[in-house]
């Protein structure tokens, strides 16, 4: 069991009366106290894909903090941004040995918040949580130590010397035994069956789901809750033993949901997992996760891109959806009204059926503050979307943006899957905005809310030039395994895939694999696609993605992988190790027919680089 480090060791040189040189004061999102070293950054971080959960090691290659381990350390970040199952990462981190000592944000954030809740409530273990404000944000950047209690943080050059201890709340409290509950004055109108949920009559497992839902509300500042029509679960990815356990746990305390739930991509391909060489001590219990979630009565979906399935919400439906990719596309494509929901309150309020009215299940919380501008560029390919996504997302940190300038470009379906999937994962933001694209843009006033943009921004082609880099790094020409399908592939999808394949045989030296949804696989089975693509030489892949899919799967001599997916080849070196060469389905087909990438850059930045003198 996790206990946070009460102090440094003084070094001789240090004197026992260094007085603090900064007092800020915030909201506390989880009470607690903790002293330690300080590890400040002024970029958002995933703890999915940018933080190993078992020791704490900052994994994300694009991120400044590359290689700092968070354990005993006290982590100020401005907020997350990127997965929903940042709350699952720190929940392993919190039930093992490398957790950090407390967190600071700038803003009010909710997904590692959620997973210091579910780790307090259930496991009886948690670091405080601090939100201090942007401007006071910033004071912490030269500071190397810090000493929090509760909403007050102390700050120092040297680590002051004295019996101050920590009042650790840990214990080592089995889960199935939570703390008793006491109802609390809350600013939240319960209706009687909310009432009804919260003592208990409804078992144990909606209890406890309740008081989470609760808990939650009352930091989003809601004072009432709603009914939600359905739910998509990412918490039945497996990130380590606290995941299943919170899962069985809920099951054993007879958890069933009340609403339709659909479930994420799981951690294997439930099927073919043995036969695919992994490993029974990860396949049985990433299987095992998918089983206790189909349990509490989820329907066996197993896809990342539920707004394919036949169940997806329509305009103005009320949500409860995780996996960023997903929405980002419900709120921003669909219409759909859904918080960036994080793993585990996906499932508290799928047993509920309640959720907290913010943020964007409102009116109010759906306008765009930052305006985009963007130069109109000639002969776009499929490149193109994801690329943007990504670089958008660095703008915009947690603000809605309204994108101008794309108006006669005329994106696809799947062009808007793809960047919205890169957005999810360097932004924080819930949706984008389009204009005369999205269907809450149709004119710039709709979008911003008759209000003026608080910030006005302009993307260059220089810009995507160098986001381009960002993605696109390998330093060798040589691809050993060409990935698609992150998000899962669309039917559309797999037919533009068979047509570039059809008559053709993948080089003998690349692997190239696919992964899609059940459902779809089904369909592009139908239509002959999978038939063309397995004659080609690709591997079809059911129930995971590519964010979840490690050796053997990544072959272990591959050293370089190819990718169309902006979030993918963002999340690929933290999580496989590889380097990742990044472009267009008919480039990354043709790469798997060569065996090397051939560095050409689309058109359309053909023009930023040779100004640029690159390449």
């Amino acid at each position: 069991m996790y206990r946070a480090p009460l102090w440094r060791r003084a070094l001789p040189n240090e004197r026992d009366d260094v007085m603090s040189n900064i007092s800020l004061t915030g909201r506390s999102l989880v009470c607690g106290s903790a002293q330690g070293e300080l590890l400040y950054t002024d970029v958002g971080l995933s703890f999915w894909g940018g933080v190993d959960p078992f020791s704490g090691e900052i994994i994300d290659c694009h991120h400044p903090l590359r290689g700092q381990c968070l354990a005993g350390r006290i982590l100020a970040l401005p907020s997350g941004r990127g997965s929903c199952t940042g709350s699952s990462v720190l929940l392993e981190l919190l039930t093992g040995d490398n957790a950090p000592a407390a967190l600071i944000f700038a803003d009010q954030e909710e997904i590692l918040t959620l997973g210091v809740i579910v780790a307090e409530t259930l496991f009886k273990s948690s670091i405080p949580v601090v939100c201090v404000g942007p401007k006071a944000f910033t004071t912490l950047r030269q500071r190397r130590f810090a000493r929090i209690e509760n909403e007050k943080i102390s700050l120092f050059d040297t680590l002051p010397l004295g019996d101050w201890a920590a009042k650790v709340n840990n214990t080592d409290s089995h889960p199935s035994t939570p703390a008793p509950f006491s109802p609390k004055p809350s600013r939240v109108s319960l209706s009687e069956s909310d009432h009804a949920l919260l003592s208990g009559h409804h078992g144990k497992a909606a209890q406890e789901a309740m008081r989470i839902v609760l808990r939650m509300a009352e930091l989003q500042g809601a004072d009432q809750l709603i009914d939600i029509s359905q739910a998509h679960i990412d918490g039945c990815i497996y990130t380590g033993p606290a995941s299943l356990r919170f899962a069985e746990q809920l099951v054993e305390w007879g958890a069933q949901v009340r609403v339709p739930t659909t479930l994420n991509s799981i951690s294997v391909d439930q099927c073919r997992w043995r036969a695919q060489g992994i490993d029974p001590a990860f396949g049985e219990p990433a299987s095992a996760l998918g089983n206790a979630y189909m349990a509490m009565g989820a329907q066996l979906s197993y896809t990342c891109a539920p707004y394919l399935l036949d169940s997806a919400p329509k305009a103005g439906d009320q949500v409860v959806w995780a996996e960023s990719n997903a929405v980002v596309y419900a709120n921003s494509v669909l219409a759909a009204r859904t918080l960036k929901y994080p793993d585990y309150l996906d499932i508290c309020i799928a047993l509920t059926g309640r959720a907290p009215l913010v943020g964007t299940h409102r009116d109010q919380g759906r306008f765009a503050t930052l305006r985009i501008d963007i130069k109109p560029l000639d002969t776009l390919d499929d490149a193109f979307w994801p690329l943007l996504g990504y670089h958008v997302g660095l703008l915009c940190g947690s603000e809605i943006p309204l994108l101008c300038g794309l108006e006669e470009t005329a994106p696809s379906r799947d062009d808007l899957k793809a960047f919205g999937a890169a957005f999810a994962t360097t932004s924080a933001a819930p949706m984008f905005h389009i204009s005369q694209i999205t269907p809450e843009a149709m004119s710039e006033s709709q979008a911003l809310g008759e209000l003026p943009p608080s910030r006005v921004l302009a993307i260059e082609p220089d810009d995507l030039l160098a986001s381009w880099y960002e993605l696109d790094h390998a330093e060798t020409p040589q691809v050993d395994l060409v990935c698609l399908g992150n998000p899962h592939f669309s039917l559309s999808e797999c037919a533009a895939l068979a047509a570039l394949c059809s008559g053709r045989r993948k080089h003998p030296d690349v692997a190239i694999a696919v992964t899609l949804g059940r459902a779809v696989y089904a369909d592009a089975s139908a239509a002959g696609y999978v038939t063309t693509l397995e004659r080609f030489g690709a591997q079809l892949i059911n129930d995971t993605c590519w964010c979840m899919l490690g050796e053997p799967v990544v072959p272990t001599t591959a050293r370089t992988l190819m990718t169309n997916s902006g979030k993918y080849a963002h999340y690929a070196p933290g999580l496989v190790g590889r380097q990742v060469h990044f472009g267009n389905l008919a480039e990354c087909v043709e790469t798997a027919c060569s065996g090397e990438a051939s560095g050409r850059l689309p058109t359309w930045l053909t023009a930023a680089a040779t100004r640029q003198g690159a390449h």
